[in-house]
């Protein structure tokens, strides 16, 4: 056996030496052709990962031919469609909105968001624009309270308690992003009723499942948890990353949320921030309630007491002090742990007013001769004071307020109808008279 093996051994030296001498020529071939290569252009299949979808860029023209996509005329039309329609459900009655919400985001973490048909991942997409959408809710709803709950394993877990903080929100999210197991809808549900029923009647309680799975394992009848979470009057919306689940659907239809899926990633992330306003608040739901409010001060730097929230011994000037029961607390709004104060600043509360009274959707203006344009309003934006005519002679498309007839830019409409909340034209001449 040994003889045999040897002589096996023997035979097959020459061939493998005369393999590894091929092996050794087509390894410098390939060198030669990358070294030549280098300066050449990229074929259309070598450009999958360089350009991503670049034929999206492109756009048939009157002529006939393929023309850049004007990007930001584009994101400008969509968005005022967006405007316009949220107007219209306004104007075509009286809506009430709650501007005091309590939000849980459910994110599925289960073996499913690690799918890479996002890039590089859908775990890493819902990460990155969940962040973006807490800054926003905040900013859009000062006075509104947040928490974060995790589904893997086939159980949910609270990553984050509800609260008013942005930044501990975010962090503690980008700590625990890891995907394993399977998602329960039932049990996520479950978690999120029992902390969202002890929320004061006057709050409106929402739950936001931002979900990649195509499935949920459930350990019981999930329709039962359904109709407690529609009895306790949560609104659940689901955005799904892969494709529509009847469960999911059912879900919204009976609590009043809203079920969409996710074409690609900016589609994502136009659907995530479409929940940063306040909804309309839904009849039954819509209780009108007087809340007693308090508005705490910054402590004197001198004084030393522990805050009620973290257990910590802080200086007055890092906290802010109940104006009832005179306990420090880190920051606001919050609701007092100690008598139950609801304690906010009055610049929260003025940012929460814009909701009731929001700026009025502009007119488009098109392409008019310079010389008219002077008459009608100016040759520049009232906001930023940029020019709208072109080399050409001709004036860009831009808009103009109904009220105070000022012509703005595109970018000076979407800054006053999403940021600033007040016109400049009209609250000057409000301050003029």
């Amino acid at each position: 056996m040994y003889g045999v093996g040897g002589g096996g051994g023997g035979f097959n030296a020459p061939y493998t030496a005369s393999a590894r001498r091929r092996n050794h020529e087509d390894d410098e071939e390939e060198e030669e052709e990358e070294e030549s290569g280098e300066g050449r252009v990229l074929e259309a299949w070598e450009r999958a990962y360089a350009d991503d979808r670049s034929w999206e860029a492109l756009q048939e023209d009157e002529s006939g031919l393929l023309r850049p996509i004007d990007t930001k005329t584009l994101v400008h039309a969509q968005y005022r469609r967006r405007l316009l329609l949220r107007s219209a459900a306004s104007a075509a009655a009286r809506i009430q909105k709650g501007l005091i919400r309590y939000l849980y985001i459910v994110i599925d973490l289960s073996r499913a968001a690690s799918e890479m048909d996002y890039r590089p991942s859908r775990m890493a997409v819902v990460a990155k624009y969940a962040e973006v959408f807490i800054r926003e809710f905040f900013d859009q709803n000062p006075l509104s309270h947040v928490g974060i709950v995790t589904m893997k394993d086939g159980i949910s877990h609270r990553l984050t308690e509800i609260g008013g903080s942005p930044e501990s929100q975010i962090k503690a999210l980008m700590g625990k992003l890891e995907c394993s197991g399977e998602s329960s809808l039932q049990n996520a549900l479950e978690l999120v009723h029992g902390y969202l029923d002890q929320v004061p009647s006057y709050g409106h309680k929402e739950v936001l499942f931002l979900y990649s799975a195509l499935n949920t394992c459930d350990p019981g009848d999930i329709m039962e948890t359904i109709a407690k979470c529609k009895k306790s009057k949560i609104r659940c919306s689901v955005i799904g990353l892969a494709a529509e689940i009847f469960i999911c659907k059912y879900l919204c239809e009976e609590t009043g949320g809203s079920y969409t899926v996710a074409l690609d990633e900016s589609h994502f992330k136009e659907l995530l921030l479409e929940h940063a306003p306040p909804p309309p608040a839904i009849a039954e739901y819509a209780a009108a309630n007087l809340i007693k409010m308090g508005f705490p001060q910054r402590g004197a730097e001198d004084l030393i007491s522990i805050c009620s929230c973290h257990k910590k011994i802080k200086s007055g000037a890092e906290g802010y002090i109940c104006p009832r029961c005179k306990v420090n607390v880190c920051e606001l709004p919050t609701e007092c742990r100690t008598c139950g104060l609801t304690l906010v600043s009055s610049p929260h509360l003025a940012r929460s007013y814009h909701h009731l009274f929001p700026v009025q959707p502009f007119d488009e203006v098109s392409s008019v001769h310079p010389n008219r344009l002077g008459q009608k309003g100016g040759q520049k934006c009232y906001g930023c004071q940029q020019s709208f005519i072109n080399p050409d002679s001709q004036s860009s498309l831009h808009v103009r307020c109904p009220k105070c007839n000022q012509h703005f830019c595109l970018d000076c409409d979407i800054y006053i109808h999403e940021s600033l909340h007040n016109c400049p034209g009209c609250e000057s001449q409000r301050s003029s008279s």
